[in-house]
């Protein structure tokens, strides 16, 4: 059940990059999350794009658009390898949405903020970690939902 908030500001992002970047990046998040790639688990996958209006984001230096990805997850769900992979691929993601080189990767923030376990909820319900894993297991044997 992660969650992944892109802020960047207002006409930052190509018009073709901002048409996919909410896939792409929720579509990062579960692969390194490493859970099925099933209709529900891509349904719980929320993504948001942030635009900030003009004059919102500067740095004490300059102007130039700068963009911070947050990312919540259950406490758990990321070894420190794949925190490391998906911070190279989503920055890598954003670059490439708002047609930027590799060389302004410091221009790109990734927060990954990890939600200690019984302190999620949905459906009314608190959403434990250990019962992800086991309906993420469940989801990977049965066939036919990739």
């Amino acid at each position: 059940m992660p969650m992944i908030r892109l802020t960047a500001p207002t006409g930052a992002l190509t018009e073709k990059g901002r048409e996919g970047i909410q896939h792409d990046l929720a579509t990062l998040l579960l692969r390194w999350e490493g859970v099925p790639d099933t209709a529900l688990f891509r349904a719980q996958a929320w993504s948001y794009l942030i635009e900030l209006p003009e004059g919102a984001q500067t740095t004490a230096e300059d102007g130039a658009p700068r963009f911070l990805v947050d990312i919540t997850v259950p406490r758990g769900a990321l070894s420190d390898r794949r925190k490391a992979g998906l911070v190279e691929d989503v920055t890598k993601a954003v670059l490439k949405a708002a047609g930027l080189s590799p060389d302004e990767a410091l221009r790109v923030w990734v927060l990954i903020h990890e939600q200690p376990d019984g302190t999620w909820g949905a459906g009314g319900a608190v959403i434990r970690y250990a019962d992800l894993v086991a309906l993420a297991r469940q989801s990977a044997e049965e066939p036919g939902d990739a």
